[in-house]
């Protein structure tokens, strides 16, 4: 007999869900910088972590479920992390107005090859697919 909570519990259970999921970030982000720093990694926690997420969904030791709301809603919130860049720029007025020309360029072309690399995986990935779909079909001819 399958055991049903009343509205009171879930909503409470509903209100805790994405702090929580939350909490689960940062847990992973402070795993992932004690890893950084005891094997001496040339890579920033953030990356280290997002590889340690990505292997426990991949592996299924932790269910998507898990994580999934708290990241939907730092997505959503992800423009309240940008204010502290913003107000870099209004605080280094001087130097943008002798090398913003230099920074507008790297921007550009980082961006440009972000792109192209991206183009290239997702083409590689099709192509990989579309070959991987004709073998099966084969197989089964």
């Amino acid at each position: 007999m399958a055991l049903a909570l009343s509205p009171q519990k879930t909503g409470w259970l509903q209100r805790l869900q994405v702090p929580v999921q939350v909490a689960i970030y940062v847990g992973l982000f402070i795993c992932a910088q004690q890893l950084v720093s005891w094997l001496h990694l040339p890579l920033p926690a953030n990356i280290v972590g997002m590889l340690l997420l990505l292997a426990l969904l991949a592996l299924r030791i932790m269910p998507l479920k898990w994580v999934r709301a708290g990241g939907n809603w730092l997505l959503a919130e992800m423009l309240l992390f940008f204010v502290p860049a913003v107000v870099a720029v209004v605080n280094y007025g001087d130097l943008l107005k002798t090398e913003g020309w230099r920074i507008c360029v790297v921007i550009a072309l980082s961006t440009l090859m972000v792109l192209a690399a991206t183009a290239l995986v997702v083409d590689r990935v099709y192509r990989l697919e579309i070959w991987l779909a004709q073998r099966k079909q084969a197989r089964h001819e």
